[in-house]
């Protein structure tokens, strides 16, 4: 049981450890926040569908991330709520593969087209931003998600091989 608890704990660090290095690289390009947003560590939420570690590891690397990446408190809480929804909904609807990677691109498109509007006072229309957020969010989770999903589906022998080494005897 303490070896199930302890893989858990260490998937969700892992992942959290990668949102963040992602939200960073996408930073790097100016993609990370803002009206026009291509985060590249949202294709992350993928992970739902494999383990429920990638809940917390998902929610922690996004509000690392906010933080890191100097966004205001209520894009903090807003935009790592929008993530966690996100992760919570493909885990619980894992069984439809196809539909996996829509509850973050639907929580994401809602949620922070209105921290963009009223947080930053960003000029716009909520119409702009729930277009510019939903784009980048089928970019990231669509098709960046999806791209990971069917590649650690393909690779699962071999994934798994290395993270359960004691059954590989």
């Amino acid at each position: 049981m303490k070896e199930k608890k302890l893989k858990l704990i260490t998937q969700a660090a892992l992942i959290a450890a990668l949102y963040v290095i992602l939200t960073f690289v996408a930073n790097s390009f100016g993609l990370a926040n803002y009206a026009i947003q291509v985060r590249f560590s949202e294709a992350l939420t993928i992970l739902a569908y494999f383990t429920p570690a990638a809940i917390p590891g998902l929610f922690i690397g996004c509000i690392l991330s906010n933080i890191l990446t100097g966004c205001l408190i209520l894009d903090i809480l807003f935009g790592s709520i929008a993530t966690l929804i996100g992760a919570l909904a493909t885990y619980a609807l894992r069984r439809f593969t196809w539909v996996a990677p829509l509850p973050p691109i639907i929580a994401n498109t809602i949620i922070i087209p209105f921290v963009l509007r009223y947080v930053y006072d960003i000029p716009g229309s909520l119409i702009y931003f729930i277009i510019t957020v939903g784009i980048g969010e089928i970019i990231s989770c669509g098709i960046l998600g999806m791209s990971l999903l069917f590649s650690i589906k393909k690779n699962q022998a071999l994934m798994n091989y290395f993270i359960n080494p004691s059954q590989n005897k």
